[in-house]
């Protein structure tokens, strides 16, 4: 797995990280410190469903945590000849289609504006290609021949 990320990736999933500890965890322990005040928990369905959410707050604390440890924030290259990390990536398909996304670590992945991951069938092919090259992608269900019709640094306008 991949360990880049953006800049703007890295504040979000601290921004996350940072609401998750300071305001969504302690609520959650308020509910069900108040939930317990009340008595039987075993029939109690405010102290079950806290504890459970509590449960879940922890586990992505964790996992968040663990992948902070080991990000490594990279930026794209100002004038790219190459796709690399970052870049926006244009291509034609076989039949005409033509297809934009920006290669992204798994952190950040967001196909509907765009994102796919540098670890993913597209993104493992379309890295260190240039522009005019014909790539073939091995995806589940089979191969495609794409030609690269455009690297950025930007967005591309549609």
């Amino acid at each position: 797995m991949t360990n880049l990320i953006s800049a703007e990736g890295l504040k979000k999933i601290c921004d996350e990280y940072d609401y998750l500890w300071k305001v969504e965890r302690p609520k959650v322990v308020q509910g069900v410190s108040d939930a317990a005040a009340e008595g039987d928990r075993s029939e109690n369905a405010e102290y079950i469903y806290g504890k459970k959410r509590l449960r879940e707050i922890d586990r992505k604390l964790k996992h968040l945590g663990s992948r902070l440890k080991v990000l490594k924030v990279a930026a794209p290259p100002a004038n790219p000849t190459m796709v690399s990390f970052g870049c926006w990536v244009t291509y034609e398909e076989e039949d005409g289609t033509e297809r934009c996304y920006q290669l992204v670590g798994p952190d950040e992945i967001d196909v509907s504006i765009g994102r796919i991951s540098l670890d993913s069938p597209v993104g493992q092919a379309l890295l260190h290609k240039r522009l005019d090259d014909e790539v073939t992608v091995r995806k589940p269900g089979g191969e495609m021949v794409v030609c690269i019709t455009g690297i950025s640094a930007t967005r591309p306008a549609v």
